[in-house]
């Protein structure tokens, strides 16, 4: 990369399937994908490890996570925003 150009963090929405850990929770992120040979939409999911620095979310939440760098081994996404509250 040169000076001029910035790496943008990615950022995914989805809704926290789980709030047991201290300071993680676990985000589902769903995308609709169109098959490529049947031409059907169909809808795929992965679960993410987020940190939430001061344990706000809840189970149900709908939240933005944002890449940022390693916290342990599964976890590198940050909660940045409680878009809605359970």
């Amino acid at each position: 990369m040169t000076e001029t150009q910035v790496k943008v963090a990615r950022s995914l929405s989805g809704r926290v399937v789980s709030d047991k850990m201290d300071k993680t929770v676990t985000v589902l992120v769903e995308r609709k994908v169109k098959h490529p040979l049947i031409g059907k939409v169909i809808s795929k999911s992965r679960k993410f490890h987020a940190h939430d620095e001061a344990n706000e979310c809840k189970e149900g939440d709908l939240v933005t996570i944002t890449e940022g760098r390693p916290l342990s081994k599964h976890k590198s996404w940050v909660v940045t925003k409680v878009a809605k509250k359970a």
